[in-house]
């Protein structure tokens, strides 16, 4: 159905980025290639008189092993930093983190669903317009909104335009602030890509209509602790606790909150 639910099936599998990611390919990369001058020194280690006898035939094929193997290295290695999905995950791509989408708020809180030009963000953000949920990856995050320490409503129906009958894959039913990621493919999701689907600003310094000023500042926090660098790109882990905060340190909520007691099923 277009506005129903199921029950959750289960974690993106997850790309591999960082020092790790990149030790990984570099491993791979060099294991193949040693792979392929073994298998040429063992193709051509007969006597000198057989490679003399074949010297152009058998570095043609050297070369073609060799080129063969590490083409397959750079698959693995591109595998290995862009996930199985086969794209980069979405996480910094530029329609994400450019200034402004259509339709975005820049206004004081609180906001509301704001679907009004839904289709159009969607397009910008590389999202499909789906006629029901997906099924290939259901998660669920929360996501609270805090502005000088009061609480901003999460509105029921961010990414769910009922009358051009269309979803899109990061939605939410309710007001509970439960983001549901119901996707026909298994891909990364980003916080950023939550509030452009919202239609909401959300940079580095500003949320909606408010931006870092004097002792005013943006803090986001995922499971209780501090995210560093560009909020957007913090990816969407299945039953996260997210919380995103305006004004100055003294009015972050207390304690703060650092998981979510999800509803049976979810």
């Amino acid at each position: 159905m277009l506005v129903g639910d199921a029950r959750s099936r289960g974690a993106p599998a997850g790309s591999v980025t960082g020092p790790l990611g990149r030790g990984l390919v570099e491993a791979a990369f060099l294991a193949l290639a040693t792979t392929a001058l073994l298998a040429i020194g063992r193709r051509d280690g007969g006597s000198a008189r057989a490679r003399a006898a074949r010297p152009v035939a058998a570095g043609g094929a050297a070369v073609s092993l060799v080129l063969a193997v590490l083409t397959a290295a750079a698959a693995a290695a591109l595998v290995l930093v862009l996930g199985p999905g086969g794209g980069s995950s979405g996480t910094a791509s530029a329609s994400l983190l450019r200034a402004e989408l259509p339709g975005e708020l820049m206004t004081r809180a609180p906001w509301p669903a704001n679907v009004a030009r839904l289709r159009a963000r969607l397009d910008a953000l590389g999202l499909p317009a789906l006629g029901r949920e997906g099924t290939a990856l259901h998660t669920h995050q929360h996501l609270e909104v805090f502005v000088h320490g009061r609480r901003v409503v999460v509105p029921a129906g961010i990414g769910i335009d009922a009358a051009a009958r269309f979803i899109s894959p990061i939605h939410t039913h309710d007001a509970s602030g439960i983001v549901h990621v119901e996707s026909p493919k298994v891909r990364t999701f980003t916080l950023g890509q939550v509030f452009g689907v919202w239609g909401v600003r959300l940079t580095r310094t500003c949320l909606g209509g408010y931006c870092a000023r004097g002792r005013d500042e943006l803090a986001v926090y995922a499971d209780g602790r501090p995210v560093t660098g560009d909020p957007r790109v913090l990816p969407l882990a299945p039953h996260a606790e997210i919380v995103v905060a305006y004004g100055t340190r003294r009015e972050l909520p207390r304690p703060l909150p650092s998981a979510y007691a999800f509803p049976a099923g979810l």
